[in-house]
């Protein structure tokens, strides 16, 4: 065996420093790149793998009445959220989340959905936990990696039902939703306005959320929150002021009567503020925060009540005898009537046209009426004889003009326009038949083709007790509503007439169809309507206005009472609360004859007799 040459040792040994050199200098230059050159990219990447951002939700501004009490606020409440994941892993979390939070197969679908549409955001699961509910997950948290619980706002609404259709309610952006320019920037589980003030004043009132960072181990659990990077911190939702009495919404809420649906709206003549806006029956907005109950969600939209159904601006009903103002303001705009004398034909309880008898709701008879007592007594052939007067084409134009087949413009998300044919081609359009003259004469008297909202019949009262002009409905501080401003047009001996009609109606032991609503305290005048139904039996109307006597009208109140038969009904609760609003407006006892003497004992000033 030859012996290993010591020049062949020597190259082997410059080979292998070489490789090593090389290895060491690949290594060097790799710890270079990484920690020097790429250093922030590799950073991000390890910042990313443990730490996971988290939104912080804003707190909703507060929304307050004119006096400055608490319709809407937030209180202290727990979320609970689910890191992003794979699939598999977030809904084995779900699962053993499921007795701990009752969640059912259907509603870990339901989430696992929302997740799938937004597989990078945390899944929130409740936004309102007890707290037992927090208690026992934070004792299983070893077993729940990516499981996240925190305190953030839970909207509260102190006066539920009493508020539910004019406030409205939140709830989670639906995907739909998230589709929206007006929801640009919103993300997947956000809560947002859904109905009423909630939804309408939405970019008041929401804010902009925040984010803070939680840091992850290797299985998911959450170690802590990353304390060197910065908490964005949530900027909380402007507060909002209403024109809405709550006390009086209460008062309203209060004396509607259970077994009945219906509205009431009491609104400001002129400016159109409004004063209370009540839709029965009604629901509790406090159900809806944290997510609705899939099963209570079920009774409410299956509940043939409809109690979601906001009555005041979204129900329209024929309005009846109501209508019978409009129809004198258009006959006298007109030149065809003269208030101050009878009609040819004396009502005997009903009249002939054509091969039809066309009947008056008092069988007896009213006699020969002129137009203000023809307003007291509601007769329905006095005014037959002016819808006749004024011919069918020129009353669906004029009423169409006064803006019937529209909306009132008050500031809510959604309100259903009113129904009026605009010309007698409405009727081919809508059902196929051309109508005679003699759709003139059910039309005169508020049924046919004409329905309207408790918040439109409240805006024309409004209007009437304000010379006519009125600003569009407002529930909300800052809008005036000038841009919808609704001008009658009706001269001065118009109006003059009508008010003495409507007057006449509610003079105790005078004949009115309401004199039994009389007020002790105030002057108090309306007008009764009872509208036929094909449903059901007849719906019960009244508007009427109220104010100091001898002064101006200060509130309008409208009511419907579905099915409630007649316009008397409807009358009384009016007058309770127009009388209400009135009595705490100058400082009246609002209860009992005693609380009265109570003050006068006291010696308290009565800044009511003012107004007497």
């Amino acid at each position: 065996m030859q012996p290993f040459h010591p020049h062949a040792r020597r190259r082997r040994a410059q080979g292998a420093l070489a490789i090593l050199v090389l290895g060491l200098g690949t290594l060097g230059f790799a710890f270079f790149e990484t920690q020097v050159l790429k250093n922030d990219t590799y950073v991000l990447q390890s910042e990313a793998n443990r730490l996971r951002p988290l939104p912080l939700p804003p707190p909703r501004g507060t929304i307050f009445d004119r006096n400055g009490e608490i319709i809407a606020d937030n209180v202290p409440g727990y979320a609970l959220s689910v890191l992003p994941g794979p699939e598999d892993s977030v809904r084995a979390t779900l699962e053993r989340l499921a007795p701990l939070l009752d969640l059912t197969p259907s509603r870990i679908d339901a989430l696992m959905a929302r997740r799938r549409r937004a597989p990078g955001q945390p899944l929130l699961v409740s936004s309102d936990l007890t707290f037992d509910q927090v208690s026992a997950i934070q004792e299983r948290r070893l077993f729940l990696p990516g499981v996240y619980v925190d305190e953030r706002p839970k909207r509260r609404y102190p006066d539920g039902p009493a508020v539910a259709h004019l406030v409205g309610y939140i709830g989670e952006i639906s995907e739909e939703e998230l589709a929206r320019p007006e929801y640009e920037g919103y993300s997947a589980g956000q809560l947002i306005g859904k109905a009423g003030i909630e939804r309408r004043y939405e970019h008041i009132l929401a804010g902009t959320p925040g984010v803070r960072y939680v840091e992850m181990d290797a299985h998911g659990r959450i170690v802590g929150e990353y304390a060197p990077r910065r908490v964005v911190q949530p900027i909380p939702g402007e507060d909002l002021h209403l024109h809405i009495d709550l006390d009086l919404q209460r008062w309203v809420a209060r004396i509607f009567p259970d077994s009945m649906r219906g509205a009431i709206v009491a609104m400001e003549p002129g400016t159109g503020h409004v004063l209370a806006m009540y839709s029965n029956p009604s629901f509790d907005p406090n159900l809806f925060v944290g997510g609705i109950d899939p099963e209570v969600w079920r009774r409410l939209t299956q509940d043939p009540a409809k109690p979601l159904l906001n009555r005041a601006t979204d129900g329209t009903y024929p309005p009846g005898s109501v209508f019978k103002l409009v129809t004198a303001a258009i006959a006298m705009e007109l030149g065809v009537l003269d208030p101050d004398q009878p009609l040819p034909i004396p009502c005997r309880g009903g009249m002939q046209y054509g091969n039809r008898y066309f009947r008056c709701w008092e069988r007896a008879g009213h006699g020969y009426v002129t137009l203000p007592d023809a307003i007291k007594v509601s007769c329905d052939v006095y005014f037959y004889q002016v819808g006749l007067k004024i011919g069918l084409e020129r009353f669906l134009s004029e009423g169409t003009r006064l803006g019937f087949a529209s909306t009132s413009g008050v500031d809510l998300p959604s309100e259903k326009a009113g129904i009026f044919p605009d010309g007698p081609r409405w009727y081919r359009r809508r059902w196929g038949w051309d109508p005679t003259q003699a759709e003139v004469l059910s039309l005169a008297i508020g049924q046919g083709a004409n329905d309207q909202s408790p918040m439109r019949m409240a805006q024309l009262f409004a209007a009437l007790a304000a010379n006519g002009r009125v600003m569009a409905p407002r529930i909300a501080v800052g809008e005036d509503g000038r841009e919808r401003q609704w001008n009658l047009g009706w001269d001065d001996r118009t109006l003059a007439s009508l008010l003495e009609g409507i007057r006449r109606v509610t003079v105790p032991h005078g004949g009115g169809t309401a004199g039994m609503s009389a007020l002790e305290h105030w002057d108090w005048r309306g007008k009764t309507g009872t509208s036929q139904n094909a449903h059901g039996d007849d719906h019960a109307w009244f508007v009427g206005m109220a104010g100091p006597r001898g002064g101006k009208p200060e509130i309008v109140v409208s009511v419907l009472l579905e099915f409630g038969e007649h316009g008397w009904v409807a009358a009384q609760y009016a007058a309770k609360t127009a009388d209400y609003y009135l009595r705490r407006k100058y400082g009246m006892p609002t209860d009992t004859v005693q609380t009265l003497m109570e003050h006068y004992r006291a010696g308290r000033p009565a800044r009511w007799a003012q107004a007497q």
